[in-house]
């Protein structure tokens, strides 16, 4: 089960093809080592000389059984490790299968670069289709190589998706597989382009900032992913809401962001009742780095009407609505200038009850005995017999290993996880597909979480229907993965459909799923597993943990379809109709 990212190069499989003799695939898989700790994908005729010169010299190639799962997997690759994600597919329907995922990375922002095969330089065949028009459909560009140099083209794809934060298609024509490059490549060196460190904000901008957060009595900062992709602004954002005695609370994507101190936790549809009611109590709020969607904003509703709202974002089109001061800049510098303004500690500041963080109780946690004053009786089940999954989502959080990576797929079931289960830092909860509002991107997904962190343990949390739509990797995270867990919420339907469409009137038939034995699927691709019925069954879970948390395990919960998430009770409230409220940023 060792990760294939762990395995040393061997060198010496093969001599690596000089710059005067290289072809263009070659040159191309020149600029992947150079560049890339892994590449996911899955061989085709477009892709094979590529995948085969970088497998001859001991590359390490994660293969996966769905294009799709290719980029999936590279994506997730990306935000549990902040590496550059590769991948490559072959051409035609190799190319169309991942275009539900490109998409995703596509709006989520992932600097991610998928080589692909195209149609012939001389011309498309019979069988050919427009990649490059279905690509910026997706709002993704194609670098379509031709000889002339293009391993310099493919570093500039690099540079350009990293800087950027977009995915980048570098598509290598079919009659060019064999063909040497026509001019000689520059050295490395020379062409990687160092991306300047972000200007910080002038004075003038940011004193309004500062002033209005001297003057707060009840300080909130809200960290988004911008957060956790900028150089040293986690670090800047704990010295700022430490000096002023802030709370801070962050999007599903920036967890834990800054360590547990004064960490009210989700700000948006999956944060817990007791702290969102702190939240709305602030009377400023400085939002850094996160999209002020209407899921993160509960609606309108979780920031005070009263409040100041403050805005960092690196991207001018992201001002809100709400927003009060806007600051177009850098997460890490904004925030490492802002520290700057104010002394380390509340009292430095004016502050000698130590502010609002030392004023305000912190909620505690919620238990599992606690769960059975919601509904559930005796063993964690719900009123219709089967399992309460707020009862099992907070079980799982004292057995699963600390050292975790959660990956959740789309669906109704991914509210009960962010509420009841923690995590050790900001790149170990990992939403796939809610960007793009899909599932089924959920098994790829966590192929790339446990070749990125193989020291953890990869939790998929997954829905029946996903995770049958994803089946394909199934095999693929049971093969690539150290140390994991399969936990699929299993309710027979389609349950974001059905407790949005079913419950006003509509019928229920394509909405319901014949119930499926993930485990028994489980232990057919090598995993162990158990089908629960009551938190007595999670003593399974319990003794493979304490063998090691060796391998894969699989734990299907047969939930109740009668238990509404709280994010989708409330999505339904607040934004009539609502196709299907996932969160993103």
């Amino acid at each position: 089960m060792t990760a294939v990212a762990d395995r040393p190069a061997n060198t010496a499989a093969t001599t690596l093809a000089t710059e005067a003799t290289a072809t263009v695939p070659q040159a191309v898989a020149r600029v992947v080592r150079e560049r890339a700790t892994a590449l996911f994908g899955l061989m085709g005729n477009g892709n094979a000389h590529l995948i085969s010169e970088l497998t001859s010299t001991g590359f390490p190639f994660v293969t996966v059984r769905h294009e799709a799962g290719a980029v999936a997997a590279a994506d997730a690759y990306f935000r549990a490790s902040g590496k550059p994600a590769t991948a490559t597919v072959t051409y035609g329907a190799g190319f169309t299968n991942t275009l539900t995922a490109l998409s995703e990375a596509a709006i989520a922002r992932i600097p991610l670069i998928l080589i692909v095969g195209d149609a012939p330089a001389s011309g498309p065949r019979f069988f050919d289709v427009d990649q490059v028009g279905m690509a910026a459909a997706a709002g993704v560009e194609t670098v379509r190589l031709d000889a002339q140099d293009p391993a310099a083209r493919v570093r500039d794809a690099y540079d350009r998706a990293a800087a950027e934060s977009r995915p980048i298609v570098v598509a290598i024509p079919y009659d060019l597989v064999e063909v040497p490059v026509q001019a000689v490549t520059q050295p490395a060196e020379a062409l990687h382009l160092t991306t300047p460190a972000p200007a910080t904000p002038a004075a003038a901008e940011l004193e309004p900032l500062a002033a209005a957060l001297r003057g707060a009595e009840r300080p909130l900062i809200i960290a988004g992913r911008g957060v956790v992709d900028s150089a040293g602004a986690p670090e800047a954002l704990r010295r700022l809401a430490d000096g002023l005695g802030a709370f801070i609370a962050t999007s599903v994507m920036a967890r834990h962001v800054a360590g547990p101190e004064g960490d009210l936790g989700i700000a948006g549809g999956f944060a817990r009742p007791e702290r969102v009611e702190i939240m709305r109590r602030a009377d400023v709020v400085l939002v850094v780095g996160a999209s002020m969607n209407p899921f993160q904003m509960r609606y309108g509703t979780l920031v005070s009407e009263d409040a100041t709202v403050l805005q960092v974002d690196s991207r001018a089109g992201q001002r809100h609505e709400r927003t009060d001061r806007f600051l177009l800049a850098d997460a890490g510098t904004a925030l490492a200038a802002l520290a700057a303004a104010f002394g380390a500690t509340p009292q430095e500041n004016g502050r000698p009850d130590g502010g609002w963080r030392a004023r305000q109780p912190m909620p505690a946690a919620p238990r599992v005995e606690d769960m059975r004053e919601d509904g559930s009786v005796e063993d964690g089940l719900a009123p219709d017999g089967r399992l309460n999954p707020r009862t099992m989502a907070l079980a799982l959080e004292g057995i699963l290993p600390r050292e975790r990576t959660f990956v959740q797929d789309g669906g109704h079931f991914i509210g009960w996880i962010p509420l009841m289960c923690s995590v050790p830092d900001a790149r170990s909860h990992l939403f796939v597909g809610t960007a793009f509002q899909s599932i089924g991107l959920g098994f790829p997904s966590a192929v790339g979480a446990a070749v990125a962190r193989p020291e953890r343990t990869t939790v998929l949390v997954t829905g029946d229907g996903g995770g049958l739509m994803a089946l394909a990797d199934f095999e693929s995270f049971v093969r690539q993965a150290r140390s994991g867990v399969v936990v699929v919420f299993n309710d027979a339907a389609y349950g974001a459909e059905l407790h949005q469409y079913a419950a006003r009137g509509l019928d229920e038939t394509a909405m319901l799923i014949e119930e499926v034995d993930f485990a028994a699927l489980g232990r057919a691709f090598g995993a162990e597993g158990v089908k629960a019925r009551g938190l007595q069954d999670l003593e399974a879970l319990k003794a493979w943990v304490s063998r090691g948390a060796e391998g894969v395990f699989v734990l299907d919960l047969p939930i109740s379809q009668d238990v509404v998430a709280e994010y989708m009770a409330e999505s339904m409230a607040g934004a009539q109709p609502a196709p299907r409220p996932l969160p993103v940023g």
